[in-house]
């Protein structure tokens, strides 16, 4: 077996300008602000979706995995949600993966949005606010988002284990890679079903005093299967027009129960084959040969992105258009399938491989698109992604995306986990602290695949201290053997 590749870290370069020289020996663009602390572009208020954001940062949703059996936020969620409401980011961009339905949970204790949770997540919305309005001073700039989601081909309703799938279509590759076949396909009839779970989730989310909904279309999820599902047949396949109407009906569902909502996408603006380990333990794509029409976003051949993105930006025109969705919230690919593009780091997921092309390209790749969206859908304000893998040099490229327009907000995933007041440090001009900073060690992702709770095992002294760590750790020596 041959050794994974190695790429420099970012540790290693001292200086900006080191780092500038190293994007361009490897042929990456990423701009960098010269000042980003403070920074003007990110501090700078926004106005949209009707209200005023104070300043261009975003904490993402992640999936926790750490509620409840129920579904009910436990200790570890609300710890998690209230240093976001801490963090100084004005948008908390869909707070976590929230499942609408038990059979659609990633996990048995993945948040779940129902009646009888309804209580506890209205109560930590209201401690949020409060939270957050006494760090900063005020709340009236500041929105909270749920974000809803049906797992799809990667539910795991009650073991974490043990797969329990719900796919769009019969996918020629994913279905092999996933030990998925056609008795898995949900059905027409069943769909109306899975449409009303997150028409009363978003009713439930309402209720609870969140600002806005997120339906997430990202990541091979259900709703994103649905835009792929060319070879789908029936009302839900085939046609544009039929692989949008799963979204438009829990959207339209939405406006009717929820008029004053906030509605809002997540979504994958394109994506990629899914990649497997080859003998030699990297990552390669599944083969295929000809047109590949299952990537949604893609340019046909499985590699790239349509530099077009013409039916994102289709979709995303009619759900500005006919829904009044003003705000998106991007990413790229799957971190199931293809976690290099979605997930960009130096260090292999335990379920993954070791990245087969510099992290730092697929960085450039999650901004390049975003920027490409942006001019094509300029009435729409974006949620950037994908930045945490820039680590020390994270605020240079935030503050010189915003300040160039290429998109209106940046979030942060995996760096608000061991660092949400990132956030609040280079607002006030602090540099940031290098022992807090995200490394991508992944351990964050190794937990919740090994059926535990998620969180910064390395740097969080939270996650050190709890029974998992030790799990993890032989988990990590385990993988390590194996790459």
């Amino acid at each position: 077996m041959l050794p994974p590749q190695t790429y420099s870290k970012i540790a290693e370069f001292k200086t900006l300008s080191d780092f500038r020289s190293a994007l361009k020996r490897e042929g990456i663009e990423i701009g960098l602000a010269e000042d980003a602390v403070p920074g003007k572009a990110m501090p700078s208020p926004i106005s949209c979706c009707g209200r005023t954001f104070g300043n261009r940062w975003a904490i993402l949703p992640m999936e926790g995995w750490d509620c409840e059996k129920d579904g009910t936020p436990s200790e570890y969620t609300r710890r998690r949600w209230l240093r976001f409401a801490a963090s100084g980011a004005k948008l908390i961009y869909g707070t976590e993966a929230a499942a609408v339905s038990h059979e659609g949970r990633s996990s048995p204790r993945q948040l779940l949005v129902s009646e009888h949770t309804l209580p506890a997540l209205a109560s930590l919305c209201r401690e949020m606010r409060k939270v957050h309005k006494n760090t900063t001073g005020r709340d009236d700039d500041f929105s909270i988002g749920l974000q809803l989601t049906h797992s799809g081909r990667f539910a795991h309703p009650n073991d974490p284990l043990k797969a329990e799938p719900v796919t769009a279509y019969e996918h020629p590759l994913l279905d092999r890679k996933f030990h998925c076949g056609p008795e898995h396909v949900i059905k027409d009839s069943q769909i109306h079903t899975v449409v009303q779970d997150f028409v009363k989730a978003a009713q439930i989310a309402w209720k609870a005093g969140f600002d806005f909904v997120d339906i997430k279309h990202a990541h091979g999820y259900l709703a994103h299967e649905f835009l792929s599902a060319v070879e789908r047949k029936g009302p839900y396949g085939g046609s544009f027009e039929n692989r949008t109407r799963f979204f438009r009906e829990i959207a339209e569902g939405i406006r009717k129960t929820c008029p004053d909502l906030i509605l809002s996408v997540r979504l994958s603006l394109f994506d990629l084959l899914p990649f497997v380990k080859d003998e030699n333990g990297r990552g390669v794509p599944m083969p295929w040969n000809g047109f590949y029409p299952f990537a949604f976003g893609g340019d046909g051949t499985g590699l790239g992105m349509d530099p077009d993105l013409t039916e994102t930006a289709e979709f995303i025109h009619m759900a500005h258009c006919e829904f009044g969705v003003d705000l998106i919230c991007a990413t790229v690919g799957s971190p199931y399938y293809n976690v290099h593009l979605q997930r960009p780091a130096y260090y292999a997921v335990s379920d993954g491989y070791p990245p087969p092309e510099h992290p730092l390209y697929n960085v450039s790749r999650h901004i390049a698109a975003v920027k490409r969206i942006k001019q094509l859908c300029p009435d729409v304000c974006f949620v950037g992604s994908g930045y945490t893998c820039l680590q020390e040099f994270l605020p240079n490229a935030a503050e010189y995306a915003v300040s160039s327009g290429f998109t209106d907000f940046v979030g942060i995933g995996r760096m608000a986990l061991p660092y949400p007041d990132i956030c609040s440090d280079l607002l006030a001009g602090r540099t940031p602290d290098r022992r807090r900073i995200c490394r991508t060690f992944g351990d964050c992702t190794n937990a919740p695949r090994a059926g535990m709770v998620s969180g910064c095992f390395p740097l969080d002294d939270f996650y050190k201290k709890i029974p998992e760590a030790a799990r993890l750790k032989e988990n990590r020596i385990r993988m390590k053997g194996n790459l």
